[in-house]
């Protein structure tokens, strides 16, 4: 039975990626993957599987979202065993859902195999838990990318609690993140964390306050996370990866 497999592939260390996405990568046909799936996983599919990059960067998107979606749906017409590979979670600013709604107009059978999302294991691997007894009870996941051409869907106000902010493909927009959260009340002293190629070998992070983060940031490569909150403090005790 024809069917596309959405996989999240986890953050960047390959030890990471699931026990059943790791089989359905063994069995694949054809994977169509995105540039922050680790290139590695590739290695675990079949000699005769066939490849498909639709990477994209930040800014340049050669393959747009509608001819990914076009492309699954293509593939189903000669394959049957179909793996859609995400980094991370597919449904946490994967675009999962968009992919599978559009089989699921089309009669396609689907699955969706979740990812360690990059939102948890980043802070981690820098030695920072987002909750923490008697510092937060609560973390929110916010995307630090918005469409340029939509209006904001970020409700800035709604951060005044002192619950750990962790912005997913914010490093671009670093100083608008920063300048906004200081606009609303938060202490300009307050711990912020970048984290770039969090979980592997080349993983750096860079501590901060809202009041410095900019200058302390510049210059490091994406894909990078940020994490705002008094957690931040607890990596000096923490910091069991290097």
């Amino acid at each position: 039975m024809k069917k596309v497999h959405l996989i999240g592939a986890g953050p960047g260390d390959i030890e990471l990626l699931t026990i059943k996405a790791h089989k359905l990568i063994k069995e694949a046909e054809v994977i169509v993957f995105d540039r922050l799936a680790n290139s590695k996983i590739l290695e675990l599919a079949p000699k005769c599987c066939k490849f498909i990059d639709v990477g994209k960067t930040d800014g340049h998107h050669p393959v747009k979202q509608d001819e990914i979606n076009k492309i699954l749906y293509t593939l189903t017409n000669k394959y049957d065993n179909i793996v859609r590979l995400k980094g991370g979670d597919p449904f946490v600013f994967g675009r999962g859902g968009e992919e599978a709604l559009y089989l699921k107009n089309r009669g396609i059978e689907f699955d969706i195999i979740p990812g360690i999302s990059s939102s948890v294991a980043v802070p981690a691997y820098a030695g920072i838990p987002i909750t923490q007894r008697g510092i937060t009870s609560s973390f929110r996941v916010i995307t630090g990318h918005e469409c340029k051409k939509c209006k904001s869907q970020i409700n800035w106000e709604s951060f005044k609690t002192d619950e750990t902010l962790v912005f997913l493909m914010g490093l671009h927009n670093i100083r608008k993140i920063a300048k906004n959260l200081i606009k609303i009340g938060k202490e300009v002293t307050l711990p912020i964390a970048v984290i770039s190629k969090g979980t592997t070998s080349e993983q750096i992070v860079v501590v901060g306050t809202l009041e410095n983060i900019v200058e302390k940031a510049k210059g490091l490569p994406t894909p990078a996370l940020i994490v705002v909150g008094n957690v931040v403090n607890l990596r000096e005790e923490l910091n069991w990866f290097k």
